[in-house]
């Protein structure tokens, strides 16, 4: 099954953008994901166990790398990749 998340990472520092960037940086690494950021939220597009994994591993190391944080996320049971749906 294939499912879209968005994620929104509110990291509880001063000095934020390193912590937002690097959680970016990892989930675009990971090869089957799609990844779409924008100034509000990133998007993540693929596989539901992949993306589910993924989330999993990254949000635990974020937390234990960085410290307190608050993610907010939303899923669907869809992939809505506007690279594979350019019309919506």
């Amino acid at each position: 099954m294939e499912i879209s998340a968005e994620i929104s990472k509110y990291p509880l520092a001063d000095d934020y953008l390193p912590y937002i960037k690097g959680f970016i940086d990892r989930l675009n690494q990971v090869e089957g994901l799609s990844v779409v950021t924008n100034t509000m939220s990133t998007q993540i597009f693929g596989d539901y166990d992949l993306v589910m994994d993924t989330l999993k591993t990254e949000i635990k190391a974020s937390w234990e790398e960085f410290g307190r944080a608050i993610f907010v996320v939303k899923y669907i049971a869809r992939n809505l990749d506007p690279a594979l749906n350019p019309h919506g």
